[in-house]
């Protein structure tokens, strides 16, 4: 039995923070200037997932614990859009670098990492779908908010996503966001503070 080496669950815990400085590459193309990180995107389709997973009555816990890893082998192959995919196995490339990652993390994690990996690859069991329906789902919300700051080209996220979600919830949402601004959930909370001195 593999057991957990400190010194390499301490490096793993520093590396992963390079999924803070990694940019979205995807959005680049489409002239986003300064566009989000693979930690912004998994935190928030990490909560999305838990909505969607209590809708659609799955296992809340296991799709988050699914979405908090998904990216992982992302931290030394780099974030790669799908123009790149077209000329090597971007697949391939981050589950070498997730599968070396869990070296040193201990054969409980490793094997239950790998498995939640496969899930999400595979979308072979409810979690694995709904997991995989959130990582789309939160660049969708992504794309709608690049849209409407300016970026016209990021539509075609949207448009894609849709195509692609599989679960009912994630679809109902789908919808209700196309027609939703992305500011506005704070219509109607500002307090105004000021006070008139002359009436």
């Amino acid at each position: 039995m593999l057991q957990p080496n400190i010194k390499k669950i301490t490096n793993f815990i520093f590396e992963l923070n390079q999924l803070k400085r990694q940019k979205n590459t995807g959005f680049k193309l489409c002239g986003v200037k300064d566009p989000y990180s693979t930690a912004d995107h998994i935190w928030r389709a990490a909560q999305i997932g838990y909505i969607l997973a209590e809708l659609e009555k799955a296992d809340a816990e296991k799709v988050v614990s699914i979405i908090l890893i998904h990216d992982n082998g992302e931290t030394r192959v780099s974030d790669q859009h799908k123009v790149a995919a077209r000329y090597y196995s971007k697949k391939e490339a981050e589950e070498k670098s997730f599968n070396d990652q869990l070296d040193g993390l201990g054969e409980t994690i490793a094997k239950k990492w790998k498995k939640y990996s496969r899930e999400f690859e595979l979308r072979n069991t409810p979690e694995g779908i709904i997991a995989k329906d959130a990582d789309w789902l939160e660049q969708a919300f992504q794309a709608k908010e690049y849209m409407e700051i300016g970026y016209p080209m990021v539509e075609n996220w949207i448009a894609n996503v849709e195509k692609a979600l599989e679960t009912a919830s994630a679809k109902r949402i789908i919808k209700q966001m196309k027609k939703t601004g992305f500011t506005d959930w704070w219509q109607g909370l500002k307090k105004m503070t000021y006070k008139k001195l002359y009436r």
